[in-house]
């Protein structure tokens, strides 16, 4: 008696070809790829794939499967374990759904709280205020739930402020200028 596997079918329809043509255009970016080695920057990865889908305005139509085209190895393995595991969820994926997935699975939690954490105490002390600026966006990705709003950000970015500079900046904030 010979055994047969069985036949893996998929779930989904063939590629459009108005889909193809903006998955061409998507390579031309050079998007990069990403195998879940631990010496790979996951959250790097993610930023890149997504300035790029936002770019081209398809972050919710296509940038899961655009961005899932650039897994390797491991990675695209996990990701090959939860689309069979869940092929009506996989499909109808939103980017913030995934990329929360992501980085659930890449960016080990302790790192996500160190950065946090980071970011609650961080202050301009001897930086130019350019430098503080540009460290403080790059930590504030880490605590989107505390600089929900442009104005929590705003006070934020005042509150770490060496105690020179902050008067004049709270007396903008008083003024409820749009930011």
């Amino acid at each position: 008696m010979q055994l047969v596997a069985p036949i893996q079918l998929e779930d989904r329809a063939a590629i459009s070809e108005e889909e193809q043509l903006r998955l061409e255009r998507y390579k031309k970016y050079h998007p990069p790829t990403f195998s879940g080695l631990t010496s790979e920057n996951a959250q790097g990865f993610l930023e890149e794939c997504h300035r790029i889908i936002h770019t081209m305005c398809v972050a919710e139509s296509s940038g899961v499967s655009f961005t899932m085209f650039q897994l390797k190895g491991a990675a695209y393995q996990w990701w090959r374990v939860y689309e069979l595991g869940s092929l009506a969820e996989a499909a109808s994926l939103t980017w913030t759904q995934f990329s929360d997935m992501f980085l659930r699975e890449y960016v080990p939690q302790s790192l996500r709280d160190a950065r946090r954490v980071e970011f609650e105490q961080f202050r301009q002390g001897s930086m130019t205020l350019s430098e503080y600026a540009i460290r403080f966006s790059d930590l504030a990705r880490h605590a989107l739930a505390l600089v929900a709003t442009v104005r929590e950000r705003v006070h934020r970015f005042i509150e770490g402020l060496n105690p020179s500079i902050k008067p004049n900046m709270n007396r903008e904030l008083k003024m409820d200028i749009a930011y």
